[in-house]
């Protein structure tokens, strides 16, 4: 269980969907941190989602004690200083500046790389394609002889890039295209199952015929938009 009391107030403003959002209910379970969700219309934003995070007006929001911190990495941070038990970053300085590199490597990089990949056709595909492999192959050498990017047990790197995993894997077969095949990222495709054997994992992650049929239509929102 969390060490603080059970007391507090945690509150999380987020989206079913949302890799962002769900990133921080994995944090929060392993820590065995009691917390009340409320679902955000992120094409209709709340009031009190205005309130609370009136610079970038997005989810996630966590609430602690009626105290909000934005941005899923920032949150991340804070809820590993808040409750010590079952630590998700390393406690080795270098090995901490390594998952911070990485996790901003995947939500500034990877990320935005992937997102052309649905949003062109051709050549311009083929080149978001070519573009989101060499991204992924820094993850894929850091997980050599590793079951997780932290070692054995799930960590900040394993939590953040849920978002390749459960996003970006699932999003292939809607693209008709294998954006991380397993000849070119064995190694991804093993963490892939380490993670689907976590029973934390398996409690926070969408699932996947809802989820499929979610990203399915936005995908074909995008379509339309682009023709």
């Amino acid at each position: 269980m969390a060490e603080r009391s059970d007391t507090e107030e945690v509150k999380l403003l987020g989206m079913w969907a949302s890799p962002f959002s769900r990133r921080i209910e994995v944090a929060l379970t392993l820590k065995g941190v009691p917390y009340e969700f409320s679902e955000q219309d992120i094409t209709n934003k709340s009031s009190l989602l205005l309130q609370l995070n009136p610079v970038y007006k997005m989810i996630p929001v966590l609430v602690h004690n009626g105290k909000p911190i934005s941005e899923s990495l920032v949150i991340l941070e804070y809820i590993d200083d808040t409750w010590r038990n079952n630590p998700i970053l390393p406690q080795d300085p270098c090995e901490r500046a390594t998952a911070r590199f990485l996790a901003k490597l995947i939500d500034q990089q990877i990320c935005v790389a992937a997102m052309k990949v649905v949003g062109k056709v051709g050549e311009e595909r083929d080149a978001a394609v070519e573009a989101t492999r060499d991204l992924l192959m820094f993850l894929e050498k850091e997980l050599v002889g590793k079951d997780f990017f932290g070692g054995r047990s799930l960590g900040f790197v394993d939590i953040v890039a849920t978002l390749v995993a459960f996003w970006l894997m699932r999003t292939e077969d809607l693209l008709g295209v294998k954006v991380v095949p397993v000849e070119l990222f064995p190694e991804i495709h093993r963490w892939v199952k380490n993670l689907l054997g976590n029973d934390v994992i398996k409690k926070c992650i969408p699932p996947k015929d809802e989820h499929l049929a979610y990203i399915r239509a936005r995908m074909d929102k995008l379509n339309l938009k682009s023709a």
